[in-house]
């Protein structure tokens, strides 16, 4: 049955893109499914702000629910395990998580601990990233995967943690880094484990389409790859190469995309075979993507396919290409990163203040106001439903003119304001009449895009880069108020200072939306907006515009009982954490300004009795949250 979009709680599409982790309880707040414990009650996500508030951790923060990383992790291996098992296919499945997509500690340590079972791995693309690798105790089978540019150092410590057991596999880029391999293992004398990284000629479409095709970043062509085959025979480490990658694409959003690069990195494998190479393993990289907006189709930010889908088109294709060759199965593995914890983070802010472009009443036309403010204001005289779009026109053509008119001089100030008054009491009402209304029309669309702008205490650079710099849609939700209908709409502004600090794509039932549903503020409330699936490399990728750091970040895990257990904590940058990012010393700057005080007592513009308080106060502000407080 179609679900009716025009219901409160259908506005926002939660039921499309909220894989049954995400819904809206009964009291119209957002709420979290446990996804190991389904009978569980939903648990309020304003319940557990508002426990977290009282422990003293405060908005914004970055919420990670472990529960959901443990099931996208169950998910993808029982998928593979699934389709292997249906298939008959004859060689395992062993994942692993590419780290750049999200490097921070707790996340990582959680990835290993839920992982182990499945002998699930890790993905380094660079030295800090492998030693990050190496100083967790994966399961024996599991594999540390070591892609991107790689010097001498990097290599060295590669294969020299093959010593202690690990399966690190270095994967060849080119054939000068498959020069630095056999000059560092001619030195160690220790035997490497090998791959190679095959440039497929398939291009994926989507957001993400330059990261697949003959001109990615990253692989060798037929003739590199097949000089690099000959350079390892010729010095006897042939043996050594193991695993074939080939990187299907990023955040691929058609199914049929995954079929055709998975069969053409099949023929590459099967040649090398032939080749003598006694490869064992077949790496498809990442690829597996997100349904952000729920729309289930292939688009930018969304899928035409489920992760059982995605695993039986993999093992299914492998399998055919394999056994009409007559070659033993290779172990199958991907670096599915942005599946594995993409909806495991939700970034929470409240609003601070709003800017309204409507208005309850309108002001007196005076006497001496210009003839265009009184035609203005004799609108609402004649708005009603059916001459609703002549009266839109008609404002807007007398507020034009007459700011026209104030630039050159001949409206005054006060004019203008009254002008601008009466107009947007006008909007106003014109909103109720469309409101009221079925028909979808020009106008309706119109008023989407006259929003209101609510501010909200958190730094779009710093915590949803993505948004900002490639368009990435996250669902944006309230928290709370879901089973009333929202009175206005808005768009959403952060606190740095800079007009690109902000939201104004968002995620409905019916589409993507110019601005957000939203209701209006009740004094001496919080109103709470939530920002879905943010896991994967939004944490990373932030910047410092305007010194704003790293927001409060806390761990939960769902309790069968309906409950929550707070599993970490870390506390937000202060001040003096971020200025030592940008090289300043939070002790000299507490010095000089101490020093300017000072000074400032010397020659009597500040009185003795008054130094304590500003040097109290320039040091509770470098010691405080960059956020506001």
């Amino acid at each position: 049955m179609n679900q009716d979009h025009t219901c409160p709680e259908n506005i926002y599409g939660v039921d499309r893109w909220g894989k049954g982790l995400i819904t809206i309880s009964s009291d119209g707040e957002i709420a979290l499914c446990n996804p190991a414990h389904k009978a569980a009650a939903p648990i309020s996500l304003p319940g557990i702000l508002s426990d977290l508030e009282q422990r003293g951790i405060a908005t914004p923060l970055l919420l990670r629910i472990s529960s959901f990383l443990e099931n996208e992790i169950r998910h993808i291996n029982q998928s593979f395990s699934s389709a292997i098992q249906r298939v008959g296919y004859k060689a395992p499945y062993r994942g692993v998580f590419p780290i750049k997509v999200n490097q921070q500690a707790q996340v990582i340590d959680r990835i290993v601990e839920f992982g182990s079972k499945y002998d699930f791995g890790l993905e380094a693309g660079s030295k800090p990233e492998l030693v990050i690798a190496l100083a967790h105790r994966l399961s024996k089978d599991a594999l540390i995967v070591c892609n991107g540019v790689k010097d001498a150092e990097f290599i060295r410590l590669a294969i020299l943690s093959r010593r202690l057991g690990f399966n690190t596999i270095i994967v060849l880029e080119s054939p000068k880094e498959a020069e630095t391999v056999i000059q560092v293992t001619r030195e160690l004398g220790i035997e490497p484990l090998l791959g190679v990284r095959v440039k497929l000629t398939n291009q994926i479409g989507g957001k993400w389409q330059e990261s697949s095709g003959d001109r990615s970043a990253f692989g060798m062509n037929t003739d590199q790859l097949l000089r690099v085959v000959d350079r390892l025979k010729d010095v006897g480490l042939l043996h050594c190469l193991k695993l074939q990658h080939s990187h299907l694409g990023s955040q691929v959003p058609d199914v049929n995309d995954v079929r055709r690069a998975t069969a053409e990195a099949c023929r590459y494998f099967i040649e090398l075979t032939g080749e003598g190479v006694p490869l064992t393993h077949l790496d498809l990289g990442g690829g597996l993507g997100i349904d952000y907006t729920g729309e289930k189709r292939a688009a930018e930010n969304s899928i035409n396919y489920s992760i059982e889908e995605y695993a039986a088109n993999v093992v299914e294709t492998v399998a055919y290409a394999m056994d009409e060759a007559e070659i033993k199965h290779p172990v199958l593995v991907t670096e599915s990163g942005r599946a594995v914890v993409a909806t495991s983070s939700m970034l929470i802010f409240d609003v601070l203040e709003t800017t309204l472009y409507d208005a309850p009443d309108a002001p007196e036309v005076q006497p001496e106001d210009h003839h265009l403010v009184t035609d203005l204001a004799a609108i609402r005289g004649y708005l009603v439903a059916g001459r609703v779009q002549e009266c839109w026109n008609d404002a807007t053509f007398y507020r034009d003119e007459l700011r026209g008119l104030f630039r050159r001089g001949m409206v005054d100030l006060r004019q203008m304001a009254r002008a601008e008054r009466i107009y947007l009491s006008l909007v106003a009402q014109i909103k109720v009449l469309v409101a009221a209304s079925d028909e979808v029309n020009e106008l309706g669309e119109k008023l989407k895009e006259v929003a209101d702008v609510y501010h909200c205490n958190f730094s779009l650079f710093q915590s949803l880069p993505d948004v900002w710099a490639i368009d990435q849609l996250h669902p944006i939700v309230p928290l709370q108020m879901l089973n009333q209908r929202p009175d206005r709409r808005a768009v959403l502004s952060d606190i740095t200072c800079d007009s690109d600090g902000k939201v104004d794509r968002f995620i409905l039932a019916d589409g993507i939306s110019p601005s957000l549903p939203v209701h209006s503020l009740e004094p001496d409330q919080r109103y709470y907006i939530g920002v879905f699936f943010v896991g994967a490399y939004q944490e990373t990728l932030g910047d410092l515009h305007n010194l704003f750091g790293d927001t409060n970040v806390v761990t939960v895990d769902l309790r069968p009982d309906g409950g929550f257990d707070l599993l970490h904590e870390q506390e937000g940058d202060t001040i003096a954490e971020v200025l030592s990012y940008v090289e300043f010393d939070p002790a000299d700057c507490v010095a000089a300004f101490r020093k300017m005080v000072d000074e400032a007592i010397s020659n009597g513009s500040v009185k003795v009795s008054e130094r304590k308080i500003l040097i109290g106060a320039y040091r509770d502000s470098i010691n405080g949250y960059t956020y506001y407080e």
